[in-house]
């Protein structure tokens, strides 16, 4: 038992020394030919991920996180990718990189790899899809993200995160919902379970109606579902639009040319319907009466 305590603070005034170096003498050039392996890095010379798809980073979790940093060290490296000599820039662990900064460390041990701008996003957000602490609305933009800058399909998504493809779609489902109801979800007042049952509400209206009666009333996911569905049984349906026949189209563009002006027509299944002419001032007008004279 006593070896053990021994080792602790051995190590702990080990970790002392290192952070009490002295950071403007640090000499980068080595860390060329250092590519794949775990370094002391002097924390200065490291910029935040401009990808880091995090928003939210909760103080008292970062001070725990510190304390146990202060007690056992950085157990696990982050992950960093180099600019030059004295700079690299953060690919994964922005809690661990904040909280050393909290201690005032100058230095943390890095893994650095190679990476371009796609792979350090696609590090990135991937490193925090898999988090257990995340929101559901900071899933749902990282999938976003994936998907519009990295171009990944739902199916490549579920291949890299390690999840159904179901479940991907029903995250991305949350950005559709009012940003008040996202707030809700992000803030912990409703679930995501309150989320997918408020998200079949097209109108956004509606939508805060059900969030406010949720929050009111402490409903469940079940008397969510309820709701929300006695909204859509209540809201009168409406008509899909009559396609134009492919005379009428045809019509329409000729109409459109000859007036000058793009022509509106509206059409019946029962044959009958309205032609509208726009003008924009008195000398249009005036110019279209005569063409409807010739």
């Amino acid at each position: 038992m006593a070896k053990a305590t021994k080792k602790q603070v051995l190590g702990r005034g080990l970790s002392a020394i290192l952070n009490n170096k002295d950071t403007s003498e640090y000499d980068a050039e080595p860390l060329k030919s250092n590519i794949g392996l775990v370094k002391e890095i002097p924390i200065e010379f490291i910029d935040v991920n401009p990808f880091q798809p995090r928003s939210n980073f909760k103080e008292n979790s970062l001070k725990e996180l510190a304390s146990s940093i202060k007690e056992l060290g950085v157990i696990q490296p982050i992950t960093v990718r180099r600019i030059s000599n004295n700079e690299f820039q953060l690919v994964s662990g922005e809690r661990r990189l904040r909280a050393s900064k909290m201690l005032k460390l100058k230095f943390i041990p890095a893994y650095i790899r190679k990476a371009n701008d796609q792979e350090s996003l696609e590090m990135a957000l991937v490193e925090n899809i898999q988090r257990k602490d995340l929101d559901p609305i900071e899933i749902a933009l990282s999938y976003k993200r994936l998907m519009d800058d990295v171009k990944l399909t739902q199916d490549q998504m579920s291949q890299r995160v390690g999840k159904k493809r179901s479940t991907i779609a029903n995250y991305l489902r949350l950005l559709k919902l009012d940003p008040i109801v996202q707030s809700g979800i992000r803030d912990g007042f409703i679930g995501m379970g309150h989320g997918r049952a408020i998200v079949n509400l097209i109108n956004l209206k509606d939508q805060l109606s059900v969030y406010e009666k949720v929050i009111t009333n402490k409903l469940s996911v079940r008397e969510t579902e309820a709701l929300t569905s006695k909204f859509n049984k209540n809201k009168p349906l409406t008509k899909p639009p009559t396609t134009l026949p492919s005379h009428i189209k045809i019509g329409a563009n000729k109409l459109s040319s000859f007036f000058g002006h793009k022509v509106q027509i509206k059409y019946c299944k029962n044959g009958n319907g309205n032609i509208t002419i726009p003008f924009h001032s008195k000398e249009d007008y005036n110019r279209i009466i005569k063409l409807l004279k010739k």
